[in-house]
C-alpha cells in the first residue's frame, strides 16, 4: 500500500458517548437529511468473505499502525469503486474504525491512529466511543463484518460519504479486569447503518479524514 506522510495531531475534543453494538446499540439516528451531493456509486456484497479481509491489519497505511489485537477481526466484506476518490476515501473509512478500536485496546484516545483518520465530527466519536469502553472497564473480543457498502463524492471531490452496514452477532464487549465476555443473545441491536462523511486532508494528497459520523441503531435493512 502506498505510504503517505502524516498529518500533525489534531486536538481531541470529549462528546456525549455512542457506544457501539459491542455493549449494547444507541437508539440515535441520523443521516437521512445528509446533504453530501452526487452519484450514488454502489458496491456489490461479495458472494463469499475472502479469507484476506478476516486477517487483522498489520501494514501500516499513510505510516501509522492500525493493526489489532488477534482476537479483534474488522472484516470489511466490500469491493471498491472504480472512482479513485471513492476507493480512497473507502479505505480510510475502514481505518478509521480500526482506529477506534486500537485506542479502545491501548485505553487511550491519543493513539496516533485516531489523529490520523479522524477530524473535526469524527474525532469527537472516535474519543467518545474510547473513552466510553475505557470508562465502562471494557475492551471488545471477537468479529464484526461490514458490507453494502455506498459512496457518494461531492463535485468537487473533496468529500465523500461512505455508507455501509454492520453486524455485531459475533463481536462482544470484555470485562478488562476479569477477563469476562459479555456475550448478548442475536437480535435486532447487532445491526447498525454507517454514514461516515469522509473529507481529504488538502495537506496530504491520497489521506481522507472522517469527519462526521451518523448511526441508524437497529437498522433492519441491514438484517
Amino acid at each position: 500500500m502506498k505510504r503517505r506522510t502524516l498529518p500533525a495531531a489534531a486536538a481531541l475534543a470529549a462528546t456525549t458517548a455512542l457506544l457501539l453494538t459491542a455493549c449494547g446499540s444507541s437508539d440515535d439516528k441520523a443521516g437521512d437529511n445528509d446533504k453530501t451531493a452526487g452519484a450514488d456509486q454502489g458496491t456489490k456484497k461479495p458472494t463469499s468473505s475472502a479469507s484476506a479481509a478476516e486477517t487483522p491489519v498489520q501494514d501500516k497505511p499513510d505510516g501509522v499502525d492500525v493493526s489489532l489485537p488477534k482476537d479483534v477481526n474488522l472484516v470489511f466484506d466490500w469491493a471498491k469503486p472504480k472512482d479513485k476518490n471513492g476507493a480512497a476515501a473507502m479505505d480510510d473509512a475502514a481505518n478509521f474504525l480500526r482506529a477506534i478500536y486500537r485506542g479502545v485496546d491501548k485505553r487511550t484516545t491519543k493513539d496516533a491512529a485516531v489523529a490520523a483518520y479522524a477530524t473535526d465530527g469524527g474525532l469527537k466519536y472516535a474519543d467518545a466511543q474510547i473513552n466510553a469502553y475505557v470508562e465502562g472497564g471494557w475492551t471488545v473480543i471477537g468479529t464484526r463484518r461490514h458490507y453494502d457498502a455506498t459512496t457518494r463524492s461531492t463535485t468537487n471531490g473533496q468529500s465523500v460519504e461512505v455508507a455501509f452496514c454492520s453486524d455485531s452477532s459475533k463481536f462482544y464487549g470484555k470485562e478488562t479486569k476479569s477477563g469476562k465476555v459479555l456475550k448478548t443473545d442475536p437480535s435486532i441491536k447487532d445491526f447498525d447503518y454507517f454514514k461516515i462523511i469522509m473529507v481529504k486532508l488538502p495537506t496530504n494528497d491520497g489521506l481522507w479524514q472522517a469527519s462526521k459520523v451518523y448511526v441508524e441503531a437497529k437498522a433492519a435493512k441491514c438484517r
